[in-house]
């Protein structure tokens, strides 16, 4: 009986030792399948920008072309008016970073886009040509509709896309909420607080303002539902950046001489090797409000943070502030401070709890019936 036993636990850890070579097989080959097609799509896109570059009858339209490669491959998808037109922007707006690429000449028919113009050295975007073939076609496309002519945006999206392994639908969240325009502006005092490197990765990951548009409050709303509602999507928000934050409470509990205080999110940043506390306030900026984010910030550092940690970081989210106020309030402190605000720009109409009577409300109703 043991023996059959050892047997079928051996053929059971046979199936799954297969059906992990076989999806892990999966991946590798639709990882080869996308850098070929996006190689494939790169070569097309020079062939066409250079074709319509030449100033003579020969040259054919998008639409010529598309029509004649159908005829050629009528079981091929991929060649169609508008996906041609997507195959020469992606060409023409990353060419410059080819290294041994000049500058393609202005096209004059207007059906095919225009070549980017660049000038400076194409190493600041930190990309090859070779690490374009290695997000999906479909984010490509995206970030070509919102980035338009602009190498610098569009290299942005491709990084972040590359370093924290976006889903199409968390590009097209950043690309909404313009994280590119937002990124690192938050009014902070790293530059001075913290190393240089560690300084500039903290600013990175500072966005001013905070978007959270996409909040499905009802108005009339009560002030801690909106708070709740805020650090949810706070929450949320930083984990989507990627890798780096990982969450490790909210309205963490500290004990600081004879009293008790509570943080409104508390997370730590793998990169940075840092706690990072989060203090959210639904109205504008006051300067008190350093006051106690400096002392969570300094408490977090004497009472969590071991040798092997950086010092802690600390960033208030408020509804509104002025920024010359917010400037004098962080640079008379040597903790590293940030302070930023978020926007409500629309209140969409939901079942949520702001519709609801309140339990107070329900009592007395039931009295009176």
């Amino acid at each position: 009986m043991s023996n059959m036993i050892n047997i079928d636990e051996k053929y059971r850890e046979w199936i799954e030792k297969i059906s992990l070579e076989y999806r892990n097989s999966q991946i590798k080959a639709a990882i080869k399948v996308n850098v070929e097609l996006l190689a494939f799509y790169w070569n097309l896109g020079r062939d066409i920008v250079k074709m319509q570059a030449q100033n003579s009858e020969e040259r054919k339209s998008l639409d010529q072309i598309s029509r004649d490669l159908r005829k050629q491959l009528p079981d091929a998808k991929g060649f169609s008016k508008t996906n041609l037109f997507y195959i020469t922007s992606f060409f023409s707006l990353y060419s410059p970073l080819e290294a041994d690429e000049t500058a393609v000449p202005q096209l004059g028919d207007k059906s095919v886009p225009q070549v980017v113009e660049q000038t400076t050295d194409v190493s600041q975007y930190g990309l090859t040509v070779q690490d374009l073939f290695s997000i999906p076609w479909g984010h490509h496309k995206l970030i070509m509709d919102k980035c338009e002519k602009s190498l610098e945006k569009a290299c942005f999206y491709v990084r972040e896309t590359l370093a924290n392994n976006w889903s199409r639908a968390i590009l097209l969240n950043f690309l909404e909420s313009d994280l590119y325009a937002r990124q690192g502006m938050a009014i902070t005092n790293f530059s001075k607080t913290l190393p240089l490197a560690t300084g500039e990765l903290a600013q990175e990951m500072t966005k001013d303002p905070y978007c959270f548009d996409f909040l499905t409050l009802s108005a009339p709303y009560y002030e801690k539902e909106l708070k709740d509602a805020l650090m949810d999507n706070i929450t949320r928000f930083m984990l989507e950046l990627g890798k780096s934050f990982a969450f490790v409470g909210r309205e963490y509990r500290l004990v600081i001489g004879q009293t008790e205080q509570f943080i409104d999110m508390l997370f730590y940043n793998i990169m940075l090797h840092c706690y990072v506390v989060i203090e959210v306030k639904i109205r504008e900026f006051q300067p008190a409000d350093i006051g106690q984010l400096s002392t969570y910030v300094s408490a977090v550092d004497g009472l969590l943070c071991s040798e092997n940690d950086n010092r802690t970081v600390g960033l208030l989210i408020c509804k509104t502030k002025d920024n010359v106020l917010a400037k004098y309030a962080v640079n008379g402190i040597d903790l590293p401070l940030g302070i930023s605000e978020y926007e409500l720009s629309q209140l969409l109409p939901d079942n949520f709890k702001g519709s609801l009577p309140t339990i107070e409300e329900i009592e007395n109703g039931l009295r009176e019936a």
